[in-house]
């Protein structure tokens, strides 16, 4: 794993912690990261050597969204991205830009929902936030303009008899919310894990709903590739999702009741301490891990609702559609390399 020269120096000691460096031979792969939990599977490939096994060295750079990640993908400064789907995507499609979703990174199930509402805990406390019918008039953070927590937060308020002009809708990145939260900059968010657990720590907030509560295996983060990656490096691109999906059955096997309490989950959390310079594991102990599909499958039902929603905000054409961002045939050729899981869904 190999930080990259241009990122500040803290950046490079995180991405650089642990990681074995790769043969000369090894292709470079820069791969955009979310700073999340839900990175490890990236993370977990790179240290137990299935990239390199695959000729592949990955080089982790970090962003506060996958709605940022657009750019550097499209202009090939990025190969991979991994994060949420943004209307930037489609957009870009439709500027001939050709980034495609490939895999699945993360979905939010009842039992893995790793994304959460969090509420300023005075507000419940007094009573003046019960329901998400309270949302209403309240600021509430959401990661990016243009991200799919927009359509997250989008089912939060029809649950509550609301529309999203009802709230005050302010973008925070994920790593201040919590702050945030606690000197009352915001009133509550649209929160991911390990934020979720270091915001309920602080003491002023409450998880108040899993976003699956109202938004059920909702595909809250995939694998995107460059349109370069995909016509110059077909090979590296099919054996990096195959390394991908080993690293993911991994991981979903050291899930168990909600959390990081599996075969293997000591290891997991051991590395997410590591790569994150998080000094205390029982973060990851506590926290609400997400789910992904071993299989590398992404949720259509999901992707196409949040489509919709980033059509009715005008974000997109009309006639946009999912099939033009995805392709679904770097898993295909990666499963007839490692066969499928038979792990199952969640």
């Amino acid at each position: 794993m190999k930080a990259n020269g241009l990122l500040p120096a803290a950046c490079a000691v995180l991405l650089l912690a642990g990681a074995p460096r790769q043969s000369a031979a090894a292709e470079l792969v820069h791969v955009g990261i979310t700073k999340l939990a839900s990175d490890i599977t990236l993370f977990l490939a790179d240290k137990k050597g299935y990239f390199r096994e695959a000729g592949i060295e990955a080089d982790f750079v970090p962003f506060d969204s996958a709605a940022k990640m657009i750019a550097p993908l499209g202009i090939g400064e990025l190969q991979v991205g991994a994060g949420a789907p943004s209307s930037g995507l489609y957009n870009a499609e439709r500027r001939g830009i050709a980034i495609k979703i490939v895999a699945d990174k993360a979905t939010a199930t009842r039992s893995y929902s790793y994304k959460a509402l969090l509420v300023r805990k005075a507000l419940v406390d007094s009573g003046k936030f019960r329901s998400l019918a309270d949302l209403k008039g309240l600021k509430v953070a959401v990661v990016a303009k243009g991200s799919a927590d927009n359509s997250i937060l989008n089912e939060a308020a029809k649950a509550g008899g609301l529309t999203l002009a009802e709230l005050d809708r302010v973008y925070v990145p994920f790593p201040q919310q919590p702050i945030a939260l606690d000197n009352g900059a915001i009133d509550a968010a649209i929160t991911a894990e390990p934020d979720v657990t270091r915001a309920l720590r602080l003491g002023s907030a409450v998880r108040f709903m899993p976003t699956a509560a109202f938004y059920p295996d909702e595909a809250s983060a995939v694998i995107l590739y460059s349109g370069d990656f995909i016509a110059k490096q077909r090979d590296t691109a099919t054996r990096f999702i195959a390394a991908y999906l080993r690293a993911v059955r991994d991981y979903d096997a050291a899930l168990k009741n909600g959390k990081l309490a599996g075969p293997g989950a000591e290891e997991i959390i051991r590395l997410l301490v590591e790569v994150t310079q998080t000094p205390d594991p029982t973060i990851f102990r506590d926290m609400v891990p997400s789910w992904c599909n071993p299989d590398g499958t992404v949720n259509m039902a999901s992707m196409n609702k949040d489509l919709a929603f980033f059509k009715a905000e005008g974000e997109v054409a009309q006639d946009a559609s999912v099939d033009e961002v995805l392709d679904p045939s770097f898993v295909d050729a990666a499963l007839k390399r490692i066969g499928p899981s038979p792990q199952g869904a969640d």
